[in-house]
């Protein structure tokens, strides 16, 4: 899925970046413009802003309204609207920061650029070929597959209410 987010969607653009999607996110740029990226790059432009999403859909812009108040209420609606599975594949992930595609790098490739402790513990990594950040399955990992369980099971309730 590719995704245009404006500047209240910043940790949803995270989560969804973990997930695989492409996400530009943008929290400077004003309406026209956003709805203007969105237009010229084919992507789906999610929002909270009621104002920005009319406006963008009256200039044939496919928009989406984010209603959800909590992190897990977002992804449960995104996943459940653009059939976005809520479960992680670190091969396909995405930066988090950057949005550029992670790669898979031995131990031996970032012992440099991990804490000691992480070497020891853990043998899995991914790169970010743009910005660099290192990334493993630590100790957040329960965090984050236990949020993306809960929104799955809100999406699952969602749309077996309809």
């Amino acid at each position: 899925m590719r995704f245009l987010a404006d500047g209240m969607l910043g940790k949803l653009t995270r989560w969804l970046r973990m997930l695989g999607c492409d996400v530009e996110y943008y929290n400077d740029l004003e309406d026209d413009k956003l709805i203007e990226l969105a237009a010229k790059s084919g992507r789906t432009l999610l929002t909270r802003d009621q104002e920005l999403f009319r406006k963008a859909s009256t200039h044939g812009v496919e928009a989406f309204m984010i209603t959800g108040a909590t992190e897990t209420e977002k992804l449960a609606e995104i996943a459940e609207r653009f059939h976005i599975n809520l479960e992680l594949n670190s091969d396909n992930s995405r930066c988090p920061r950057c949005n550029a595609k992670l790669n898979s790098v031995s131990k031996e490739k970032v012992l440099d650029r991990i804490p000691q402790s992480t070497s020891r513990f853990y043998n899995r990594f991914w790169v970010c070929p743009n910005c660099g950040k290192v990334y493993w399955q630590g100790s957040h990992w329960r965090k984050i597959t236990r949020k993306l369980s809960e929104a799955k099971k809100l999406a699952e309730l969602s749309s077996s209410s309809r």
